[in-house]
């Protein structure tokens, strides 16, 4: 199969097709780039209890744009497009994950109302944000904080699963035991 080929493949995969007829007896072979750089956090699912309380903890409404940077296999913005009918931007270095999300966005029906950016959290535009979530390491939300207050419009609200901002004090913080097991999860909002 030609890397043309291999292509038109992948994105029809990802977009939720099937193989041609005409390709049904070759293997499959489908090519995935590398991530650009190593992900700054390695690739863990949020319990759905935690995505759960993400959702309310930020208020989520139809008229939010909610970006999950580091998005993994979608489930946030999935779940903010599913149950409250916002918008959604996923992002994330990996494109295993942005595939994994695009696919995930299609089966639960709401893709059209998802954007999926193959893109270094740290260089994304996220300006029309009106909802940020995260679930990264310590630094690397102590780095990306200047980043949120920056672009951020007053009034964004940012939630957290696991980890602080450090001497930003969160307006909320409450804990999820899926399992038995504690998640604080803590909710800013980006000051006038």
């Amino acid at each position: 199969m030609k890397a043309p080929a291999i292509a038109l493949l992948a994105a029809a995969l990802a977009a939720g097709g099937s193989r041609p007829a005409k390709m049904a007896a070759e293997p499959l072979l489908v090519a995935v780039q590398a991530p650009a750089r190593a992900p700054d956090v390695p690739y863990e699912p949020t319990p759905p209890d935690v995505v759960r309380e993400m959702l309310r903890l930020a208020d989520v409404r139809p008229t939010d744009v909610v970006y999950d940077l580091g998005c993994g296999d979608g489930r946030i913005v999935i779940a903010a497009a599913k149950s409250y009918g916002a918008r959604g931007v996923c992002v994330d270095i990996d494109p295993r994950r942005i595939i994994e999300s695009r696919r995930n966005a299609m089966s639960a029906g709401v893709a059209p109302r998802i954007t999926f950016r193959t893109e270094d959290l740290f260089q994304t535009d996220i300006a029309d944000a009106t909802v940020v979530m995260l679930f990264l390491w310590p630094e690397v939300n102590l780095r990306l904080r200047p980043k949120l207050l920056r672009e951020l419009k007053p009034g964004t609200r940012i939630v957290s699963h696991w980890h602080d901002m450090g001497d930003w004090a969160p307006d909320k913080m409450v804990i999820v035991s899926p399992g038995g097991r504690a998640r604080p999860v803590y909710l800013w909002t980006v000051p006038r």
